[in-house]
């Protein structure tokens, strides 16, 4: 009996260790490498590359003509996105932010300027009037997070799934704001993972086949 009880916990931990969970442990590894080195940025240093991310983002000609875009507000340590936002608000442009709900879904509420600590430390959200997860279906961009991405547009986020779900109902260009250090050749990519159809960091902008 000892031996057949062994035998079936091998069998669990080969499952266990099986392709989903092996993609598992690496996405959380380059989660890992990408916050360690985020949380090496200085105030200053993050500012500054604040507002070239928002010049490469404003030179997108899908930006340009768009009447709403779906942003997020940045927290300390990711790519920052409050230029960005000021300047679409500036131009006239809609600008959607997420609103995180009690079923770790997307809602979405307009970026009237101020803000409201969100469900989770250090998140913050738009105070104005919930629009709803279908939302986002009307911004022509989206510039959404990531901890890293690919150059075939496989994109990293937090690991919560939130913005798998909501990504599934974007109908416009989906752009993932990364730094240059966290742009990499390949990730595992899961049959919900949304891959993105521009990676924009401070120096570069690819426009990328999801594959």
């Amino acid at each position: 009996m000892a031996l057949a009880h062994t035998r079936d916990a091998r069998t669990v931990d080969q499952q266990n260790r099986g392709p989903d969970a092996e993609h598992r442990v690496r996405k959380q590894w380059v989660r890992d490498q990408v916050r360690r080195r985020r949380i090496t940025r200085g105030t200053e240093d993050n500012a500054r590359l604040a507002h070239l991310f928002c010049a490469r983002v404003l030179a997108l000609p899908e930006v340009d003509g768009a009447d709403t875009v779906a942003a997020y507000v940045s927290t300390a340590s990711e790519p920052g996105t409050g230029p960005l936002r000021s300047a679409l608000r500036l131009r006239g442009t809609r600008v959607l932010l997420p609103v995180l709900r009690g079923d770790d879904d997307l809602d979405w509420a307009l970026d009237e300027g101020p803000l409201a600590p969100g469900r989770r430390p250090g998140i913050s959200e738009p105070i104005g009037p919930r629009l709803g997860p279908q939302a986002l279906e009307g911004a022509a961009v989206v510039v959404c997070p990531a901890t890293s991405a690919a150059r075939n547009g496989t994109r990293l986020g937090q690991g919560g799934g939130s913005y798998d779900r909501a990504l599934a109902r974007a109908t416009g260009l989906v752009a993932a704001l990364v730094h240059d250090d966290e742009v990499v050749d390949e990730l595992p990519r899961a049959p919900h993972d949304r891959p993105v159809d521009l990676v924009v960091t401070p120096t570069r902008t690819l426009r990328v086949n999801p594959s």
